[in-house]
């Protein structure tokens, strides 16, 4: 199984990302805004639908706050189309104020690895740009003490 695994460190807080990561609901509007167009959830499925009609159904596997970590698969509907997709986000502290999110992917077939990879980073990119987007500023005195 290809495994990829991706680190991008974020200019927010842990927990304003673990915030918009574990916001199953919204990722139309709070992580992925322009790429998603909607999000639905059943039970523990969750339906993303892009800008041309696409729909991706995924199952999200857990959700756990204390490891600020959420684990997915998707089921139907991948592009290109898998035998096995399972992925995971974490949240980790990145010095004293941002923090680093972990993607980890595993994908079947082998082929696919450079495509998802591709895609994988892509991502990133834009979940950087849309959380930091919505960052709370520092607090003034922190602003002032972080630059000294």
């Amino acid at each position: 199984m290809a495994s990829i695994r991706h680190e991008i460190v974020i200019d927010a807080s842990p927990d304003h990302i673990w915030d918009v990561i574990r916001d199953v609901g919204a990722v139309h509007e709070r992580l992925l805004p322009g790429r998603v167009a909607g999000t639905r959830l059943e039970g523990d499925q969750r339906f993303l639908t892009f800008p041309d009609g696409h729909v991706i159904r995924e199952l999200i596997v857990a959700i756990d706050d204390g490891a600020r970590r959420l684990a997915y698969s998707v089921v139907e509907g991948a592009r290109p189309p898998t035998e096995h997709h399972h992925a995971s986000f974490e949240v980790r502290p990145e010095g004293d104020r941002a923090g680093r999110l972990i993607w980890t992917t595993d994908v079947l077939p082998h082929a696919l690895e450079p495509e998802i990879r591709i895609r994988v980073e892509r991502g990133a990119i834009e979940m950087k740009q849309a959380i930091e987007s919505t960052a709370p500023p520092a607090p003034v005195g922190e602003e002032a003490a972080y630059r000294l």
